[in-house]
């Protein structure tokens, strides 16, 4: 990682020319953060509490509140070139220093947590050919996922531009067997199958899944979770070689990663009943894949996974250390996080984040779904700098700052940003209080860091709105822990 220079509210100068990236790179940073375990395991996540018709209801609302994100992120790049770091620096320059904090922590949060999930995920896979890692969390796979841990820790700490070209080499690798599933499936597809309980109230004998609402609901998180990583290109804008890739990085890889997603999720429910997916074990492609085409087919999802997952495993390490050493170099953070290596690379930053994924991949030994319970913590984590993303299109647009004139896409950025902030609040409703007020719980130790870095900065901790929001976050987490406690909220 080359030398960056960080000013106010997340403002970036240029690295140099040869730690550039170019469009590729940058595509394959947002197609490698968002297609990974979760795409593998979709045919279960998706069908565990809706029918066919509700998930295609699920994909159109996510589609559409993704795609406004999307645009989101794509038009800030051009809008506000200055501000290089992403969903928290766009928090940070339209919310203030506090909201920009808790937006990074989430982030970081989101990026660290979703890793346990991909470890879990990895050794879930690889008990297909060894059958001892189990469900990916015991002593055994723990044990192999500290070390795969350890290794992607060093490879990122001699640099960043050999680690993206690795990204983009396990990117293609992923998408062979998920190209195959879907030219198979299509062929196997029965209409009468999907047909069965279109809307999950119950037909065929099977068991109704509550109202059509319920149901989508049900999806949200999966959808979220699949779809992290959109603002990849995003967090990376200071590295891209022409600003403009990054705007087309975050649009061509939402695109190709939703087609991917649906045609899963849908196909599945042509082949086998929404009980037997609901059933299906991480991954859960590969039951749907080997009846079709025997144990081979087994084999080849969970290989792919296993791939995929640890691509996505390596983008999620370089991004979720990225956004500490941008924070800890404009203040945001305590500025022990700015530290960098002989090689650029974010030591620091990339320790205390490898730290807390060995912590949590302990903790998830006492997990009984640990894949499902890590993926939507990291889901709920990152909805702030999300919503304030989007909210942060939406001021721009409505005080007309950056626009000239009579700009006529000022209209339609108004409607993107209150689209897209209009979901990412449909999403903490989705989310549900067991995993807000849970979430509550990591947000709460964030305050003493943020204290920490405006006791270097030398500037008062709060102003009274930032103090309030603080309250606010220690008395969900207070609740949280007392709920746990009475049994009303199940941690892990």
């Amino acid at each position: 990682m080359s030398e960056v220079a960080i000013g106010t509210a997340g403002e970036v100068t240029s690295p140099s020319e040869s730690a550039k990236l170019t469009l590729a790179p940058l595509i394959a940073l947002v197609v490698g953060s968002m297609i990974g375990g979760g795409v593998f395991n979709l045919p279960r996540d998706m069908s565990s509490g809706a029918g066919a018709a509700a998930i295609i209801i699920g994909w159109l609302v996510s589609g559409i509140g993704m795609l406004m994100l999307a645009f989101v992120y794509q038009g800030l790049a051009v809008r506000k070139p200055a501000l290089n770091a992403g969903p928290y620096a766009y928090a940070k320059a339209g919310f203030g220093d506090f909201v920009g904090f808790n937006s990074a922590w989430g982030y970081w949060i989101s990026a660290f947590i979703g890793n346990v999930a991909y470890a879990v995920a990895i050794f879930s896979a690889l008990s297909f050919f060894i059958p001892a890692f189990g469900e990916g969390n015991n002593w055994l796979s723990i044990a192999g996922a500290s070390i795969c841990l350890w290794l992607v820790h060093t490879l990122v700490l001699k640099g960043v531009k050999g680690a993206a070209f690795i990204n983009v080499v396990t990117t293609v690798a992923k998408l062979v067997p998920l190209v195959l599933f879907i030219l198979v499936a299509i062929i196997a597809f029965n209409w009468n199958q999907f047909t069965l309980d279109l809307w999950g109230t119950g037909a065929g004998g099977s068991e109704g899944l509550g109202s059509i609402f319920a149901q989508v609901r049900s999806t949200m998180l999966v959808t979220l979770w699949v779809f992290i990583g959109i603002e990849g290109a995003s967090v990376y804008s200071a590295r891209a070689k022409n600003r403009s890739d990054v705007g087309k990085a975050t649009v061509i890889g939402f695109a190709g990663a939703l087609g991917i997603y649906v045609l899963v999720s849908l196909l599945s429910t042509g082949i086998l009943t929404q009980k037997d997916l609901a059933g299906l074990k991480v991954p859960a492609m590969a039951g749907v894949f080997a009846p079709l085409v025997g144990s081979w087919g087994a084999a080849l999802i969970n290989l792919g996974l296993v791939v995929s997952v640890g691509g996505a495993f390596l983008s999620w390490t370089l991004l979720c250390a990225e956004i500490p050493y941008t924070c800890g170099r404009d203040g945001t953070f305590p500025r022990w996080f700015a530290v960098e290596n002989a090689n650029g690379s974010p030591a620091n930053s990339l320790w205390a984040t490898n730290g807390m994924i060995q912590l949590f991949l302990i903790l998830s030994l006492f997990s009984h779904s640990a894949y499902q319970f890590f993926y939507s913590i990291a889901s709920v984590a990152i909805l702030p700098p999300y919503v304030f993303s989007g909210a942060y299109a939406l001021k721009l647009a409505l005080q007309g700052e950056g626009y000239a004139g009579a700009d006529p896409s000022r209209r339609r950025d108004m409607i993107v940003g209150l689209i897209a902030t209009a979901y990412g609040l449909w999403l903490v409703y989705a989310a549900g209080l067991n995993f807000l007020l849970m979430t509550a719980i990591l947000f709460a130790p964030g305050i003493i860091v943020f204290a920490i870095a405006r006791r270097e900065a030398k500037q008062p901790i709060f102003a009274l709105r930032d103090g309030v929001i603080a309250i606010a976050i220690v008395m969900l987490a207070i609740m949280a822990v007392w709920f746990m406690a009475k049994g009303v909220v199940s941690p892990i």
